[in-house]
């Protein structure tokens, strides 16, 4: 990780320390039996195709109470409220924080939001050992959060997490933040990939990021941009580059209704 950034190190660390606290407390193999009994996975990359085939673009909308940078986003944080709101308004696919330290996430959520909607839905946090895949699909998840940067040093441990979840009928979105990431996370043979604009170094984020990655990308392989959609211009400055699709948290958090805020972004 000789490469990765200061804040992602120190998060890593911590899930080192959450996974030997989990682990004393609930086994893989108990794990693996509650992830075997769950229902079915919904389909988190279909669920975004369907929208592209009706023409629209395919929104994975974020329950998400603070972020590192920026504290407390939403104070009224009802999960179960915000995700049927979200799906009224046509969002494709949920994306449910789980870590507690740092975005005052909880597991409770994504097992609410799953249970009050038809989406699929994504486990969003910083998943570094095979516990915390088969977790996921205990909860329910329907995909996973793969951070390359997590994984610099470590491209074997990237690809080993990533076929587990597919093992387990998981769907998995791989981020990436710079041309570096993008390469080893296309040595994966994905369908899609997601774009942090966010610099992690300094917390900027700038819609350029996708731009020039895009340019590195097969036509075949789909995009989502990430972090850093705010309003409309963004929204079209995406749209007129060709990638519709879109994950967003923090614009739909800060107004009264989360699914308001979808439709005026979207609409």
């Amino acid at each position: 990780m000789s490469d990765t950034p200061d804040v992602l190190k120190k998060i890593i660390q911590r899930k080192y320390e959450e996974i030997s606290e989990r682990e004393a407390k609930v086994s893989i193999q108990t794990l693996e039996k509650k992830a075997v009994m769950q229902s079915a996975c919904r389909g988190f990359m279909a669920a975004l195709q369907q929208k592209h085939q009706a023409g629209k673009s395919a929104i994975i909308a974020e329950i998400k109470k603070a972020s590192p940078s920026k504290g407390i986003i939403r104070e009224d944080f009802n999960p179960l409220e915000i995700a049927k709101a979200y799906e009224a308004a046509g969002a494709a696919c949920l994306s449910v924080l789980t870590d507690q330290d740092y975005f005052k996430g909880h597991e409770d959520f994504l097992i609410a939001a799953r249970e009050a909607t038809s989406l699929p839905v994504i486990r969003k946090d910083f998943l570094v050992e095979p516990y915390q895949i088969v977790e996921a699909r205990a909860i329910g998840a329907d995909c996973v959060l793969l951070i390359v940067a997590a994984f610099l040093s470590q491209p074997n441990k990237l690809k080993h997490l990533y076929d587990l979840a597919i093992s387990l009928n998981m769907d998995v979105l791989v981020e990436v933040h710079n041309a570096e990431e993008l390469a080893l996370a296309l040595e994966l043979g994905l369908q899609v990939v997601g774009i942090n604009n966010r610099n992690l170094h300094n917390f900027d984020t700038s819609l350029q990021t996708t731009l020039d990655l895009k340019k590195l990308i097969p036509p075949s392989v789909t995009i989502v941009t990430e972090s850093g959609i705010h309003n409309a211009a963004d929204v079209a400055l995406m749209r007129n580059n060709n990638i519709h699709t879109f994950l967003v948290g923090e614009a739909f958090m800060r107004f009264d209704d989360p699914g308001e805020g979808l439709k005026q972004l979207f609409e």
